[in-house]
Parts: structure tokens; sequence; C-alpha cells
């Protein structure tokens, strides 16, 4: 006898899907029909799980933010200042290889000429940028650093410059990754 899963349970499965399916096609390109048949559901249920797509994106856009946040803060579980800081950028850095959670953030970013997915994205970076001026205990010049680099990494991420071999895109990486060049497959 199968296990029926709970509202709750689904609405993680569908969230899950979301990101997935957002990520590449964002919001105007994105189908219910696509995200429902993602995570095994009816369309319908869809909608009895969440009011529309946009409250579906809002969502998963949400979700996006909380994940980095709480990797922010499992990572620095004991640690302040510079280790606590260098141990936030590494933990990014790893999340970068999750290539739906990067062109999510990306998706939200470039949506928020929309007033709930700008509410939504500034509400997820400001939490962002306090706990890690919080756990960080650094001025407002290295925060806005440590946010720029950030930056600089999605972009570089989602240009897959870690493949590229030009000397503009090689610079733009961190130092440990120079010269490691591997043409993509």
């Amino acid at each position: 006898m199968a296990t029926r899963l709970s509202a709750d349970e689904r609405r993680k499965m569908v969230l899950q899907a979301a990101v997935t399916e957002f990520a590449s096609g964002g919001l105007d390109g994105t189908s219910t029909e696509t995200i429902a048949h993602r995570a095994g559901i009816s369309q319908p249920y869809l909608f009895r799980l969440f009011p529309n797509k946009k409250a579906l994106f809002v969502a998963a856009v949400e979700q996006c933010f909380q994940l980095v946040l709480d990797t922010f803060e499992e990572v620095t579980d004991g640690l302040a200042g510079e280790d606590a800081m260098v141990a936030m950028g590494e933990a990014y850095q790893k999340l970068l290889a999750d290539r739906a959670l990067l062109m999510l953030q990306m998706q939200a970013y470039s949506r928020c000429d929309d007033p709930e997915i700008r509410s939504a994205t500034r509400d997820g970076y400001g939490r962002l940028w306090s706990t890690v001026e919080r756990i960080g205990g650094c001025d407002q010049d290295q925060i806005r650093e440590f946010f720029a680099y950030g930056m600089l990494m999605n972009v570089v991420a989602a240009m897959g410059l870690d493949s590229y071999d030009a000397a503009w895109a090689q610079m733009c990486l961190p130092e440990d990754m120079r010269g490691k060049f591997t043409p993509p497959n």
C-alpha cells in the first residue's frame, strides 16, 4: 500500500521542481504544467498548494535565499570574524555548483521589476546581509566587498568562466582556480 504524502511534503516536492524549472525558464517561460509534471502531481493540485504561478515563483525564490542563509549559519557555527567570512565564502562557492540554485537567483534579480518579486528578493538579500553582518562582525565596506565578490562569483558561474580559457575570464576567477581550464564537454 502506497503511503500518501502530506500537503507539506507535496509542497516541498513542488518547490523543488519549481526551482529547477524556473531556473531555466524564468517566471514567464515556465509553465505550471511542466512544474506539476516534474513534481508528479496534477496541475489543479499545484494550484491547491499555491494560488498562482507568481506565488510559486516567489516561494521558490524565498527557499533559495533561505538555503544560502541556512548554509551560512551552519558553516559558521562557533566561528566569528575573518574565519566566519572565509567559511561563508567557501560555502557559497560550493553552493554555486547547484546550477538551478544559481540560475534561480539570477531569474529573481532580473524580475525585480515586479513588486512582489522585488519584495521577496530584497527581503531575502537583506536577511543574508544581516546574517553576514552579525556573524562576520565586519564593517560596512568589508560586507559590501563580500557581497560584491559573491555577485561576481554568480556571474562567473552563470557564464561558466571556469571552463573558458580567455585571459580576462581567468582574471575573474579566484587565484586558486586560475589556469585550471577544462574545456566543457
